[in-house]
């Protein structure tokens, strides 16, 4: 049939003439909700054979529209179908070629079923889908990362607060704070997933059906933990959506951050890793660069999530219940946050599995700054057992004296630190050096170097189970 008349049969003859061109381009989501063709399919022969079952369609009817949605489920894989924007959406288009397969039977499908509860179980199955593909990225980050910090337990670095030498860690210590921060996202996605886990399917248009429906069994044939339990809220319900785009905001954010220190990193005046050049670029004009491109765009794809975040909060902030053409809109950022933070993932996977970390650069950093300032502070309560203000105070007399000097604090003589208290004796030196700062710090969760295989261990057997 064409498309006019098909929209026109569509709406039910509600209207004479087809929309205007205008209408039909704001008001047709065909261009993006595509995306949930199979999902649309999978929940109409859910939908059918529940039908079905429940003996409100035949069986033969059933089988007919099985066998078309399969059909079209084909030729939409194989490049033959012809989406058209006068169909509005993915629904139509698919029930309009069904039509057109089957015959009458076709028109069987949508009873005790409207769009508003079809596309709300098409979108949260996309969704749900979505959900277990980053989770499984994010596996496979965190296990990149174990890696590299089972690798590099003891390689010396400064840590920093306000972008400031502060105190020695080690690199390994540094990649496990990363693991334990995409663990968090990774636990998000699963408890979002465990939130979104109910069908909506058979709260019809808002109110139920008068049909018999089984809407448990139609939940547990397309994987649903149970259906939902209130028919306005499943229609008008796109918490799932704003959790997905929350959770990916938050990933994203945590990859920015990420990506910021491989920028900072990857400079010549830090010099402490070097890219491949599977994830950097050159310039046109200056031969000697290599720009981390790949870690700029992750940094800069956090704006594009985050601000898809922003636009569905704000596009729900104001709809009453229930379903309002206003939801149409929770396609497209979700597709694009979706597609764009799996592309983020990857990337970041890519760079740390092969970055190239140099050691003596972060070594000799290390030891700038008066990095061990701390320990000696820490040598004083320990060892002369005066109180840690006081500490802090002699301390920071050394650290003067040896900023004056040009020096590090474990090359000041002796007696110059006994000039600045007298209870000082030659042991102060054993924990001065970096090395032995870093082994010091042995409380659980501390940067000694053991502690942080301690670590790798405990998640590696905690990462086999998620």
């Amino acid at each position: 049939m064409s498309d006019s008349k098909a929209s026109n049969q569509m709406w039910g003859g509600r209207f004479a003439s087809g929309p205007s061109a205008v209408m039909e381009a704001i008001n047709a989501s065909i261009g993006f909700d595509r995306k949930l063709y199979r999902q649309d399919i999978r929940g109409s022969i859910s939908h059918s054979e529940m039908l079905a079952a429940t003996g409100i369609i035949s069986r033969a009817d059933q089988e007919k529209i099985a066998h078309g949605l399969n059909t079209i489920l084909q030729e939409i894989e194989s490049g033959a179908f012809t989406f058209s924007t006068r169909l509005e959406d993915i629904h139509m288009n698919v029930e309009a070629r069904l039509a057109e397969l089957i015959g009458p039977a076709a028109g069987r499908l949508h009873t005790a079923r409207s769009r508003n509860d079809q596309v709300a179980v098409d979108f949260r199955l996309w969704v749900k889908d979505e959900f277990f593909r980053v989770a499984e990225a994010l596996k496979g980050l965190i296990a990149v990362f174990l890696d590299r910090a089972e690798e590099h337990a003891a390689t010396v670095m400064p840590g920093f607060t306000h972008l400031q030498t502060a105190q020695p860690v080690t690199f390994g210590h540094h990649c496990m704070a990363y693991v334990e921060m995409f663990s968090r996202d990774h636990s998000r996605v699963r408890d979002a997933i465990a939130r979104m886990d109910e069908s909506p399917l058979g709260a019809a248009a808002l109110a139920g059906t008068g049909f018999p429906v089984d809407r448990h069994m139609t939940a547990k044939a397309l994987g649903f933990r149970e259906p939902t339990r209130n028919s306005l809220d499943s229609v008008s319900d796109r918490d799932f959506a704003l959790e997905f785009l929350s959770v990916a905001a938050i990933c994203a954010t945590h990859l920015s951050r990420l990506a910021e220190e491989i920028v900072i990193w990857s400079t010549p005046q830090f010099g402490f890793v070097r890219l491949s050049d599977s994830f950097s670029t050159g310039s046109s004009i200056m031969p000697q660069k290599k720009n981390p491109d790949a870690a700029e765009l992750v940094r800069a794809k956090t704006g594009r999530v985050n601000g898809h975040l922003v636009g569905l909060l704000t596009v729900l902030k104001g709809l009453p219940l229930t379903y309002s053409k206003d939801m149409q809109e929770d396609k497209e950022a979700v597709f694009d946050a979706a597609e764009t933070l799996d592309l983020m993932l990857a990337a970041m996977t890519g760079m740390i599995g092969d970055l190239h970390v140099n050691i003596e650069a972060m070594k000799k950093a290390a030891g700038s700054g008066f990095a061990t300032a701390t320990d000696l502070a820490d040598w004083l309560v320990r060892t002369l057992g005066i109180p840690f203000r006081e500490a802090h105070h002699v301390t920071g007399r050394a650290v003067a004296l040896a900023e004056q000097r040009k020096v590090a604090l474990e090359k000041l003589p002796l007696a110059d630190l006994q000039a600045i208290h007298p209870g000082i004796t030659a042991d102060i030196f054993s924990v001065l050096s970096v090395q032995n700062s870093v082994k010091s710090r042995t409380s659980y969760g501390g940067t000694a170097p053991n502690e942080v295989k301690k670590q790798v261990r405990a998640w590696k057997k905690r990462l086999a189970r998620l």
